[in-house]
């Protein structure tokens, strides 16, 4: 009978150098995955950044195109094609303070207002942004707002002289001149409110004329009139004091009120 053993193990027979050529080719294998892993990471982030410059480089096409537009009075053409640019590019607040300029010159103050408002927030140091917002708050008549607006607009550029001779300067008047409405207005009532002349009720004159009038009244209700009517016919009118003996018999006239 044969005796029993162990089984030989897989691999047993294989020689020292060919395990080590097997274990170099999986490590190779190892790194070649690795590196495509990085190279789709690569690929991925270069994408991404093709994909954004193109995205940037159109909407500067549009906003060029739109520039173009609204120098030749085509407003509406001009935000079509700043609308399509902001859908690319939404932070780019140059496209939003176009964008203000237009809607004042379309008379379009509420969305000129809020186009200037997203300026601002995309870009708080732009001081055309500052100084478009307060011109579209001028024109909503926000003299205090634009005034504000106008002063941020210095603030970030001091040697500015169109924001500082033209718009503040032209704010700060208009802002007198309400000032001066209001005061002429306030003035005004006060003047209407002192003419009302104010009746003294309960002088002498007023008084004697209320008893006059008293009086009168007395002396009518004392004295009672009556229509009477006779069998025959025949009307009269009869005062009646209140001393004056009985009235005539009722069964020989008809008493008309």
């Amino acid at each position: 009978m044969a005796s029993f053993g162990w089984k030989r193990k897989i691999g047993e027979k294989v020689s020292k150098a060919t395990s080590q050529q097997f274990e170099a080719e999986a490590a190779d294998d190892k790194d070649l995955g690795d590196d495509d892993d990085t190279n789709w990471v690569h690929a991925a982030k270069r994408r991404k950044e093709i994909l954004l410059e193109d995205c940037v480089r159109k909407s500067k096409e549009l906003k060029d195109e739109g520039a173009n537009l609204a120098e030749n009075r085509r407003y509406r053409e001009a935000l079509v094609k700043w609308d399509a640019a902001l859908q690319l590019t939404p932070e780019d607040a140059t496209l939003y303070e176009m964008k203000s300029q237009v809607l004042m010159s379309l008379h379009e103050m509420f969305p000129a207002v809020h186009a200037a408002e997203m300026a601002v927030q995309r870009n708080p140091r732009s001081w055309d942004a500052w100084q478009t917002l307060g011109r579209a708050q001028l024109g909503l008549g926000e003299i205090a707002l634009a005034i504000r607006s106008f002063q941020v607009s210095l603030h970030i550029f001091p040697m500015n002289p169109e924001v500082w001779k033209e718009d503040l300067s032209w704010a700060r008047k208009l802002q007198e001149q309400q000032k001066a409405t209001k005061t002429e207005l306030v003035q005004a009532l006060a003047k209407g409110k002192e003419s009302i002349p104010d009746y003294d009720f309960e002088s002498d004159e007023i008084v004697a004329v209320c008893a006059a009038i008293a009086e009168k009244e007395k002396a009518l209700s004392a004295a009672k009139t009556m229509v009477i009517v006779s069998a025959s016919g025949t009307v009269e009118t009869v005062t009646e004091q209140d001393n004056c003996p009985a009235t005539p018999d009722e069964t020989l006239f008809i008493r008309a009120r």
